[in-house]
């Protein structure tokens, strides 16, 4: 049988059909979509899911936003270092002149002898100031010191809804003859650490008046006994120093100066 011979031009013209054909089974396939010729998603797919709410805060991010630790800063200190901390959310820097990020200004140079002031400063900001009374909880934190935010979350945890004044800290006593009876011998918390619940701030007696300069904690103290009722109405609770650092943190493979420069 003699061999078929077909010309070029015709061999042309059958594969550019064939090519058309083929194309056009692809675009129009119910299966597949290869091109983007069709617009839609697949019809054999699931229709897409919706889009799932914003995530509720959790149980500890809940508690936290009832956190506020008053922080009282001067030049030395190095709020990069605090703000890159679990704690950089919730500081409320306590300042000596308005800057930006202080949250409590109380223009008074940052000496021993006008820590005091400074405090009564901040305590009568947490009083009167409407952001602060939808906190439960105060922290005062010294920037030479750091805690463990479990451990503040642990505190929150067993002290939220009291109806008692808390106050937490290392306490201790301090005769102070000048001042017999709103200052000798009241029960303070050490300056380093010391939290408080908001029952405690609404009966702060941020008006009492004392003799001579006197130690910042001291005058928290006196300002709690005054305030509240005395020491056999407000709950003191020890704190636990294996949560809270000062002057230095150690821990593994990490040993940091807190005061590298003495603050006075």
């Amino acid at each position: 049988m003699a061999p078929i011979f077909i010309s070029r031009p015709r061999i042309l013209v059958l594969l550019i059909a064939l090519g058309i054909i083929a194309t056009s089974l692809i675009a129009t396939s119910d299966h597949h979509n290869y091109w983007g010729a069709l617009d839609g998603p697949d019809p054999l797919d699931p229709p897409p899911e919706p889009k799932p709410p914003m995530p509720l805060p959790t149980e500890d991010e809940a508690l936290l936003e009832k956190l506020a630790i008053i922080f009282p800063i001067n030049n030395n200190t190095d709020m990069q270092f605090y703000r890159n901390t679990w704690m950089g959310d919730f500081l409320h820097p306590v300042c000596d002149w308005d800057e930006p990020e202080c949250k409590i200004v109380c223009n008074k140079s940052s000496t021993y002898r006008t820590l005091d002031e400074k405090t009564l400063c901040f305590s009568r900001a947490l009083r009167t100031r409407e952001e602060y009374k939808q906190k439960e909880f105060f922290l005062k934190l010294d920037d030479d010191s750091l805690v463990d935010k479990e451990y503040v979350l642990y505190l929150m945890r067993n002290n939220t809804g009291s109806d008692k004044p808390v106050y937490i800290s290392d306490h201790t006593r301090l005769r102070d003859d000048a001042n017999p009876v709103i200052l000798d011998q009241v029960l303070y918390g050490n300056g380093k650490f010391y939290m408080f619940n908001h029952v405690l701030v609404d009966c702060l007696n941020t008006d009492f008046e004392y003799k001579g300069s006197r130690n910042e904690d001291l005058v928290f103290g006196g300002m709690v006994n005054s305030g509240c009722g005395g020491e056999q109405n407000i709950l003191f609770i020890q704190e636990d120093d294996d949560y809270i650092w000062h002057k230095e943190y150690k821990n593994k493979n990490k040993y940091i100066n807190l005061a590298f420069i003495k603050n006075h």
